[in-house]
């Protein structure tokens, strides 16, 4: 069939959602060899959204084939619009393919109309355009009140950015004063196909500084919480940092550790997320500059594959001040990663490392995606994508996880 003998149609579907309906469209195309160029669906509220993109012979053909279909619309009581496409909007429509792809989630408690209308508002600016709208987190009941409130939406967007460091600065802004998560990234092969997550310790995993707890039960709790505070923001170097704390707990008993350990305040979200990356077979890394008998002890609490931290010298059942091997600085952290990720065969692009302090950024900036989770300010500003208002599972939506993909396990 040469060009001049095809004719290009849009057929836009809408009304109640109901089994069938796709099914009974594509057998009046069929009976005349339609050719299906795209289709697309929705489904909101029970409400559709369908578009079917067909090519049909032109002429005495092409009146017959939009007949048949309203029949056809009116017996499963759905509306019905026909619009004509040129062939020369089609190819510029096929050539805009090769524009870049990105995804953009956008994570809150709950998501206001002001957080999307300011996010799609930098996103046009930039010449972003929106793709597909996904949402990400189940259905929200208004009646009963929700223990853990989570809502996600994933964008798919294509486009030229105009200028790619003021977009950021800007989600950055919108994320600051309106409470909300916003994930940029690259829709290229190693976002599909993330295959290890790596994860700080303290104030990430669990909910709190061990060493900062150690010091209290030592006596000198103010004395360690600064040198940590500092260190965290990264005004010290992290290792003379850690030799200064280390010293000061000097004397404390070994019995004290195995207490500190079996109360570790796990971070919400944090059974959940293991749950489902074991599910789905991702490897999983404990880096952290904090101790190796807290990292073992939720290795084996959560199931994670690797750990690599600060052993602590034991004499006579008691803490000598001293450490034993290297430090595990961020610097080593980045090292690891890469280490881990070469064992197993995996691209560096195809890794993820979660953390919150300044001693993480090395590994979050080396990682295919680096998050700041509920991070220092100036954690929040070296990366690329941060999580402050949602639990660790938050980390699925960012991998394209939607709630059911996750829930299911319980069932399993």
């Amino acid at each position: 069939m040469a060009i001049e003998d095809k004719e290009i149609i849009l057929l836009k579907v809408s009304g109640q959602d109901k089994p069938g309906v796709t099914a009974g469209l594509t057998s009046v195309l069929a009976m005349y060899n339609a050719v299906i160029l795209d289709i697309g669906q929705a489904d909101i509220h029970d409400t559709l959204s369908l578009g079917i993109l067909f090519e049909i012979e032109a002429g005495s053909s092409s009146a017959p084939v939009l007949k048949d279909l309203l029949f056809k619309a009116y017996e499963l009581g759905i509306k019905v619009k026909f619009i004509p496409i040129t062939i020369d909007d089609y190819e510029k429509w096929v050539k805009a393919q090769s524009k870049q792809r990105y995804i953009i989630n956008i994570l809150g408690e709950t998501l206001a109309a002001g957080q999307l209308a300011a996010v799609t508002k930098i996103m046009s600016d930039q010449n972003l355009n929106i793709d597909s709208i996904k949402r990400l987190t189940g259905r929200t009941s208004i009646v009963e009140t929700e223990i853990y409130p989570r809502s996600c939406v994933q964008l798919s967007v294509s486009g030229d950015i105009v200028d790619k460091t003021a977009m950021t600065a800007s989600f950055m802004e919108i994320s600051r004063t309106l409470d909300v998560d916003i994930s940029f990234q690259e829709d290229n092969i190693y976002r599909r196909n993330r295959r290890l997550v790596c994860f700080d310790m303290d104030s990430t995993l669990i909910q709190t500084e061990v060493i900062d707890e150690l010091a209290e039960l030592a006596g000198v709790g103010e004395q360690v919480k600064a040198i940590t505070e500092s260190a965290m923001n990264g005004e010290i170097d992290f290792s003379e940092s850690f030799k200064k704390r280390m010293a000061l707990l000097e004397g404390l008993s070994e019995d004290v550790l195995h207490n500190v350990a079996v109360n570790l305040p796990i971070t919400k979200g944090a059974h959940r997320l293991m749950k489902a990356l074991k599910y789905y077979g991702y490897k999983t890394a404990i880096l952290s500059g904090g101790f190796t008998y807290f990292g073992n002890y939720l290795q084996k609490e959560l199931g994670i594959d690797y750990v690599y931290a600060n052993q602590l010298e034991i004499k006579d059942g008691k803490l000598t001040g001293n450490y034993v091997g290297e430090i595990v600085d961020g610097k080593k952290k980045a090292e690891y990663l890469k280490a881990i990720a070469e064992k197993e065969g995996i691209h560096i692009n195809q890794t993820i490392a979660v953390g919150d302090g300044a001693n993480d950024l090395p590994m979050i900036n080396l990682a295919g995606l680096g998050i700041a989770f509920h991070a220092k300010p100036t954690v929040k500003e070296s990366a690329a994508t941060s999580i402050s208002s949602l639990g660790l599972d938050g980390v699925l939506y960012l991998l394209g996880y939607h709630d059911r993909h996750i829930d299911m396990m319980d069932n399993i």
